[in-house]
């Protein structure tokens, strides 16, 4: 394999996780997968919540292209997209369980713009409890604040803030 082609495969795989990350959330986790998205858009009442089985879920694939790659011959390109597909997902731990929803105590404060962003955007997404009139599905890439507050008052939900202590 060209020396360039497994990390442009990692990166371009980390890119496109976005992006199918985003269609999951929005289609799947607020659709038919709600029965365990549901329990992230409530308090949590333990270390775990039903959500958590997606990480399970979405492991399967990295695990399976990077035991190809290695154990079976599929090729190298298996275990690059399958270690950029781990990499997503550690990424998504990192932003989303640790620093934005706090389920690991760092100490760590979001101070860039971008950091600051990513947050509020989240948070803007708990605002709807339901399954239906979310924004904001992505991770690594969030819409500004701004738009996303003015898609939340277009659908009623002007002024609503997130209640306090949740964890958010």
């Amino acid at each position: 394999m060209f020396m360039f082609t497994g990390p442009l495969l990692f990166i371009l795989t980390v890119a496109f996780m976005e992006g199918f990350a985003y269609v999951m959330h929005r289609w799947v986790m607020h659709g038919f997968g709600w029965f365990l998205h549901e329990s992230h858009h409530r308090p949590r009442t333990g270390r775990f919540e039903l959500n958590d089985l997606y990480a399970v879920i979405f492991a399967v694939p990295s695990i399976t292209l990077i035991y190809g790659g290695a154990q079976s011959d599929w090729g190298a390109w298996a275990v690059w997209v399958g270690a950029g597909v781990a990499a997503y997902g550690a990424i998504y731990f990192g932003f989303h369980d640790v620093i934005v929803h706090k389920r690991m105590d760092t100490g760590y404060v979001p101070r860039s713009a971008y950091m600051k962003r990513i947050v509020q955007a989240h948070r803007l997404h708990h605002i709807v409890e339901t399954r239906d009139d979310n924004v904001s599905f992505g991770f690594i890439y969030a819409p500004k604040p701004e738009v996303l507050k003015a898609e939340l008052a277009a659908k009623g939900y002007a002024g609503v803030r997130a209640p306090v202590g949740r964890g958010l």
